[in-house]
This record gives C-alpha cells, structure tokens and sequence, in this order.
C-alpha cells in the first residue's frame, strides 16, 4: 500500500482492484474445462471449443466496443466490464445448484467474458495514460506485471484445494465475486474524469471498427510490435495443450507435477517485472524493449528434449523460468511503450484492436497446432512452435521511436 500510495490514491484503488480480479481468475484457472469434464460429461472436441471458438466468438463481439469505449468515460465502463462478467459468471453455479448446466450455456458464458476482458483492457489503459503522467506509467505497468504474477503463483493451487473440497464450481463463485470487489475498488476511486470529446458523426459507421487497426499499423514502431506480440503470444499459448498431453500422457508426469512445473517458474514473472524499471533507467526503453523480446523467444525450442523424471520436471521449469523472467521484463516495457506511442483519444481502439488480434491469434494457432499434433506427434509440434518462436524478434522494432509529439500531430476525431 505504501508503494500505491506514492502514485496517488486513485492508482493505489485501481492497483487493488486488478489484484482482486487477477486473483479470481487464477482461483478459476480451467474451471469451465473441468465444469464440462467432470459435470457435462463433455469429449475433447466440446472442451476445445471452450477456450478456441469461445475466444474467438468473444473477440469478434469486443471489435465494435473499442470505438464505443473511446468516446465514454472510462470508469463507468471499468465498472460495468466488471459487473457484466460478475453477473455472466454467476449464472453457472446458480444453472449447476438448478441442475439445468449446459454447454451451450458454458460457451455462452465464455464468450461474454471473453469480449467484457477485452473491453476492460482497452479502457483500462485509456484511463491509466489521463490518470497518471508519462513518467509513472513504466512503473504503474511494472506493478500491474508484478501481481499478475504473483497471483499465478497462489491461485491455481488454491483453487485446486477450492474445487477438492467444495466441488467443481466453486472457484467460478470466487471468480463472480471478484469482480464484483474489482468493480467496488473502481467505484471507490473517487476523482473527477473529464467527458471525452465526442465524434463529430452521430453514429458509428463500418469504417470506424478499423480506426484501431488502422492507427497501429501506419506507425513503423507499433507495427512491427503488434505482429510480434501476437505471434508470440499465440504459438506460446498454442503449444499448452500440447505440453499437457506429453507430460501427463506419453511421459506419466503426476498432475501435481504437472501444475508445479508451470506455478513454480511464475517467481520469475514477479523478480523481472521489479526489474524492468531499473534496466530502462540504465539501458533505456528500446534496448531493454528489444533484448527481452529477443531472449523470451529462445527458451521454447527446449521443450523438444523433456524426458520423463525429475531431469525433464527441471527441465521445463528451467525453461518456463527463463521465458517468464523474460516475459516479466519485457511486458511492461512493451504496454508503456504501447501506450506512449498512441496518442490520448486514440488508446481505447489501439488497445482494442491489439487485444482482439492477440486473442483470435492465439485460438487460431492453438486449433491449428493441435492438428500439428495430432499428424506429427505433440513433441514434434512443439519443436516447431519453439523454432517459429526464433524468428519472432524479427518483428521488434529496429531503432527507437521519436516521442509522439515530435513525429505526428494528435490525430483528429472522425
């Protein structure tokens, strides 16, 4: 509280908000695949659709919320994010207490909270750049870097004890209610926010759902960044599944070690998110932007040698540490660097957009790596994902950027 408070009691509300909230979802973490195993007696082509199709379906809702957000003020809509996924999410222990459960209703679900995430992030954003000033964002971004993962840590284990002794949906409940406790924090922040400037036309028109792509991809520094955000993100996520497999399938890894073998290396998210600060401040944003990204994309091509025992349970520690310090490093830098490069009436839709393409990404990619999987065996996919992944830095931005004032005028509202 006392780091909070040196950027301002807004911040500290804001800050303890997305803890609650980060912390829920983790409590949750693969509740609706086990929901659907154990209670809807769902195959492995059903609990595929929750986490591809649902991700997908939710991204393409979210695409006209980016310019809806942009002209709003930003915490009424943090607020009712928060509540519609409370409310969306509490519709699945009340079906399951009624004992009228579906599938239906789980992909439902998946996709409300799926576009309310994505709306959440794009406003979230927008309002952290009028809240704070340039020179705090590295470190409100590194404080947001470090909780996450800190609750990557302690909420999977603790939600695997939840559903152990009260049964499958209860880390859903944990789930609802923090949101609810995110949107009070919000609703507790107090301050004044100033109306956005409304667009000169009355409605929106087709065009505009593109406003967010389109200011990405005329930048030559968002650009590059934005493609390798998304492709990194989505063959690290899309070889998940695919680890799993191997490791609990052909390897005879126990689900204990299974899960410490990802929980454990999530120390490494927390010790490179409290670093990125003090290397930007020696090396400076771009070089430190660039040597993270690029040391984040070597580790995954070291997964092709897990073997069975406590030699392959190190191994992929040692490899999910790596990449997650990394990851911790480079995230924040990125999300300030993001911001800073976009100009004020712009965030909501650039954040949008980037979202929405991470997140379509990565259900492409994990749908087309478990065909890859399925033909070529899971090891043989996953060294492929982790060759591709060398590729990635390069994406990454080849020379810093100017700051937005020098190089471009605020882009008009139209």
């Amino acid at each position: 509280m006392r780091s909070g408070h040196r950027l301002g009691r807004q911040f500290g509300w804001l800050w303890g908000a997305y803890g609650t909230s980060a912390l829920g979802t983790w409590l949750a973490f693969g509740a609706f695949p086990l929901i659907a195993i154990q209670v809807l007696h769902a195959g492995p082509a059903e609990v595929a659709a929750l986490s591809s199709v649902g991700a997908l379906a939710g991204a393409a809702v979210a695409v006209p919320l980016g310019p809806w957000v942009e002209f709003r003020r930003k915490r009424p809509v943090l607020i009712g994010m928060d509540l519609v996924r409370f409310a969306a999410l509490l519709t699945i222990p009340a079906a399951f207490a009624l004992g009228v459960l579906s599938f239906v209703q789980l992909l439902l679900v998946s996709v409300v909270v799926a576009a309310a995430d994505i709306t959440f992030r794009a406003a979230s954003g927008a309002y952290l750049k009028t809240l704070l000033p340039a020179e705090h964002l590295l470190v409100a971004n590194a404080r947001f870097e470090s909780t996450a993962w800190t609750t990557t840590v302690i909420g999977p284990p603790l939600g695997g004890a939840a559903i152990g002794l009260l049964g499958p949906v209860a880390t859903v409940v944990a789930d609802a209610v923090s949101y609810l406790l995110s949107a009070l924090g919000i609703r507790a922040m107090g301050g004044q926010e100033p109306r956005p400037e409304r667009r000169q036309a009355a409605r929106m028109r087709a065009g505009d759902l593109l406003d967010g792509w389109r200011y990405i991809l005329a930048d030559a520094t968002l650009r590059p960044l934005f493609f390798n955000t998304a492709v990194f993100n989505g063959l690290v996520m899309a070889t998940d599944a695919l680890l799993a497999v191997l490791m609990l399938g052909q390897l005879g890894f126990a689900p204990w070690q299974y899960g410490l073998a990802f929980a454990a290396p999530a120390i490494g998210g927390l010790l490179g998110s409290r670093l990125a600060r003090p290397l930007v401040s020696r090396f400076g944003q771009h070089r430190v932007l660039v040597v993270a990204g690029t040391l984040r994309a070597i580790w995954a091509v070291g997964l092709v040698f897990l073997g069975p025992g406590t030699g392959g349970l190190l191994l992929v520690m040692g490899v999910e540490l790596g990449l997650i310090f990394c990851c911790g490093v480079f995230n924040p830098v990125c999300a300030t660097y993001r911001l800073e490069r976009t100009a004020t009436d712009r965030v909501a839709r650039t954040l949008s957009a980037w979202a929405v393409t991470t997140k379509a990404s990565t259900a492409l990619l994990t749908a087309v790596w478990g065909v890859l999987g399925s033909v070529l065996g899971p090891r043989t996919a996953i060294g492929l994902a982790g060759v591709l992944l060398l590729a990635t830095p390069l994406l990454l931005p080849r020379r810093a950027a100017a700051t937005l004032a020098e190089t471009e005028p605020v882009p008009s509202r139209t």
